[in-house]
């Protein structure tokens, strides 16, 4: 059964329409709240991070209020990548965390990201658990007046996740020599990245630092890799970075300014975590990630599993078969070595580290060759359209053409209102004509 509010990654919408409301987001505090304080009798403790739309203002306070209702402190801690609320709620012991963010979505967007006292995205199971309690009678989960939360605002969230990425490196790790473009998408990660990149010794030229509350992911960040592409050439760069909106998402690009999605930094790692003996079990993708990378891995006697799309499936699939790196083409990259869920930062000191003895980009990240994929959103009203017999004639028809030259993918977007048409082949002409078969059935 489908979740009632939660989609592929938390909860997200149109800011002061639907879900994305003060009135919804006190509810889910509340539900929330409860939930968690019954996990653990000792602590009450919620932390709260958010990046930097100007609708936080509206949404964090009457999160808050839910919270604190239902007898939870609560830390508050500003712009933060969201992994680095999950770091913190793990080391500061938390009953959960909450991420305020769209990730990539414009900033007229919002919603959140759950995590457990583990650092851990929510599963099916317990959100369906808490959406139960977003829709019983508030009344219930109200404390008494003298259990109240209090709350308190901790400024120091990014100075405390950059010494835990830190630890996980050598002390003698330096990036002095090293010329690199960063684009922080004016989002949550404008702080932390080029702070410490810059205590690592790299020269930093940075985009994207600069956020107004309507800006985030404005022709900017891992959306629009363009800015890094151009900046690269421009500065003589050795490596181009961009991050998304909540920065747990990377795309990069070489010193010749070519793109480098997910794929080919997983491929790269998999295959230098092997050669180290770091990589435990294989590779986890999902449903989008690029058959050349199945191919490649494949080649490299490293085992590759796909999950479903969302970086909380992928890092399901891990824990369930032991494997310590999974991600997405998007650049949802998990490190299960040191981390929970994605972060873009944590993966670009890793692509780094492998950098640092003057190797260069375009030799390192450029490992497989993929197929040529073709990736159009067709916006709709009700995503549900792909279901309808017209639709599924369509598919079917475009697979029948696609059988044994490549691969087709329609699924419903988990963040927004949009069906997703994916097509590979050797064939850009094929994919084309399946895509357009498609298409206009939805349409």
């Amino acid at each position: 059964m489908k979740n009632k509010y939660f989609g592929t990654d938390g909860i997200r919408g149109t800011v002061n329409q639907g879900n994305i409301t003060g009135e919804k987001f006190f509810k889910f505090g509340l539900a929330s709240g409860t939930y968690f304080k019954n996990q653990k009798k000792s602590k009450q403790i919620a932390i709260i991070a958010k990046d930097t739309r100007l609708s936080g203002y509206t949404l964090e306070p009457a999160l808050v209020s839910g919270l604190v209702s239902g007898g939870m402190h609560v830390f508050t801690l500003g712009p933060l990548p969201t992994n680095g609320l999950a770091m913190l709620t793990k080391s500061m012991k938390a009953n959960m965390g909450i991420m305020i963010t769209a990730s990539h979505n414009p900033y007229c967007d919002n919603g959140l990201k759950l995590f457990g006292p583990d650092g851990m995205k929510l599963s099916d199971q317990i959100e369906k658990k808490i959406e139960k309690l977003i829709d019983a009678r508030n009344t219930k989960q109200l404390t008494n007046p003298k259990l109240l939360g209090r709350v308190k605002r901790l400024e120091d969230g990014n100075e405390k996740y950059i010494e835990i990425l830190k630890k996980n490196f050598p002390k003698n790790f330096h990036l002095r020599g090293t010329k690199i473009v960063l684009d922080c998408a004016n989002g949550a990660g404008y702080k932390a990245a080029p702070t410490l990149l810059r205590q690592l010794g790299a020269k930093v030229i940075s985009i994207g630092i600069k956020p107004n509350g309507f800006n985030i992911n404005d022709k900017c960040g891992s959306t629009c890799p363009s800015k890094i592409q151009s900046a690269v050439r421009k500065f003589k760069a050795h490596a181009g970075i961009a991050f998304d909106g909540d920065a747990d998402r990377i795309i990069m690009c070489d010193e010749r300014g070519k793109i480098i999605d997910g794929d080919q930094i997983i491929a790269m790692l998999a295959r230098r975590w092997k050669s180290k003996k770091i990589l435990k079990g294989g590779v986890i993708g999902t449903l989008m990630s690029n058959y050349g990378l199945e191919i490649f891995l494949r080649n490299e006697k490293i085992k590759f599993f796909r999950s479903k799309v969302g970086d909380r499936y992928v890092k399901e699939k891990m824990k369930k078969l032991n494997f310590n790196l999974g991600g997405e083409q998007s650049g949802h990259i998990i490190l299960g070595k040191f981390a929970t869920t994605g972060d873009g930062l944590m993966v670009a000191l890793e692509v780094l580290f492998s950098l640092r003895k003057r190797k260069k980009a375009s030799k390192l990240l450029n490992v497989f060759k993929p197929l040529p994929q073709i990736l159009e959103n067709v916006t709709v009203k009700d995503k549900n359209i792909i279901d309808e017999p017209k639709c599924k004639n369509a598919i079917k028809k475009a697979n029948k053409l696609m059988k044994n030259k490549g691969r087709l993918l329609v699924r419903k977007s988990g963040t927004e209102p949009k069906i997703r048409i994916m097509g590979e082949s050797y064939d850009k002409n094929l994919i084309l004509k399946c895509i357009k078969i498609i298409r206009r059935s939805i349409k």
